[in-house]
């Protein structure tokens, strides 16, 4: 008999249907989000599941599906997912790093010269029919990238990346403050200093905030954060909602205590706090940092590579896992 599998979100047709030739697969190819009960119903008797950060594995629904031996998060970020918990009862948990760097790192640097430029700004002045002439001098005037100092809050592989780009691509000075110091190798190939918290808010034209959300990081940029930084400084949030308190946020744009703002994660997505809807000087996009064909499909078939190898030998040999430390120690494997 073929092993009971689930893929909780659409995915790829041709992708699902190789996982169909090897697995017996419950999927959602119409994309209805599963409340915590519906999804504790479908993993029943199910041995892996290919999940997404709209899912909660949690204590609950792992003692609820004891069957359920791993937990393969379609995305870098994981915090969907308990990992003690999973730790506690055996089940291996992987996510898709590596694969998603350059293409979300694209996306950062694409945000925040939108935000700098005004780029949505001006798009709806166009729209609106409201450009009657030309050479206005003070028309819409943004900030410049090139030669400016680019901070970055989260200096892991995207964080890396975007600051190749502005260093190397733009010219920029690039600072960062990161949980620990990179390696000098690392700051040289990036062109990067390390500086603390407070001297990356208050020296930074333009800040991208690409830390992992965890309980530490929650609004780590809020009222008292936000008020270091310039009046001409743009902020750009690529990482969870969370990270930012959108409210705080939405005080400072509406008073003038940065320039603009670029996001593509919120507090309670896909909810948007009203008050950021109606500001002009923020860009809004709907967490779509990795969102380019070819690493979609990226993603999709890591987390099926490491559902294949949970399943094709005693101890998986997976190429991403969250939780190595289970593979270490087999005995501790849920079977």
């Amino acid at each position: 008999m073929k092993a009971a599998i689930a893929v909780t979100r659409a995915t790829f047709p041709d992708i699902l249907e190789r996982l169909q030739t090897r697995f017996d697969v419950l999927d959602n190819q119409q994309d209805v989000l599963w409340s915590q009960p519906e999804l504790i119903a479908r993993l029943q008797g199910k041995v892996c599941a290919v999940t997404h950060g709209s899912d909660r594995i949690d204590a609950t629904l792992l003692d609820a599906c004891p069957q359920l031996r791993a937990v393969c998060n379609v995305g870098v970020g994981y915090n969907n997912i308990d990992v003690e918990a999973c730790n506690q009862r055996g089940v291996l948990v992987t996510n898709t790093p590596d694969v998603l760097t350059e293409t979300t790192a694209d996306f950062g640097f694409a945000l925040l010269m939108a935000t700098a430029r005004r780029i949505a700004e001006s798009d709806r002045y166009v729209r609106a029919r409201q450009w009657n002439k030309t050479g206005i001098y003070d028309m819409l005037l943004g900030a410049d990238v090139h030669g400016s100092t680019l901070g970055i809050f989260g200096m892991g592989r995207i964080g890396q990346a975007i600051a190749r780009r502005g260093a190397h691509g733009f010219g920029m000075r690039v600072i960062y403050h990161n949980r620990s110091r990179l390696d000098p190798l690392i700051e040289q190939s990036c062109n990067a200093a390390y500086v603390d918290r407070q001297t990356l808010l208050s020296q930074a034209d333009h800040l991208i905030v690409v830390v992992p959300y965890s309980a530490s990081s929650h609004h780590a940029i809020g009222a008292a954060e936000l008020a270091l930084m310039k009046p001409t400084a743009t902020l750009v949030n690529i990482a969870r909602g969370g990270v930012i308190d959108d409210a705080a946020l939405a005080q400072a744009l509406r008073a003038g205590t940065i320039a603009a703002a670029g996001l593509d994660v919120f507090e309670g997505e896909p909810n948007v706090r009203p008050d950021l809807l109606d500001i002009p000087n923020v860009v809004l996009t709907p967490h779509i940092g990795s969102a380019s064909i070819q690493t979609r499909r990226a993603m999709a078939l890591l987390a099926v590579r490491n559902l294949e190898a949970v399943c094709a030998a005693p101890v998986p040999a997976v190429l991403t896992p969250v939780n190595p430390e289970l593979l270490s120690s087999p005995s501790r494997l849920r079977r």
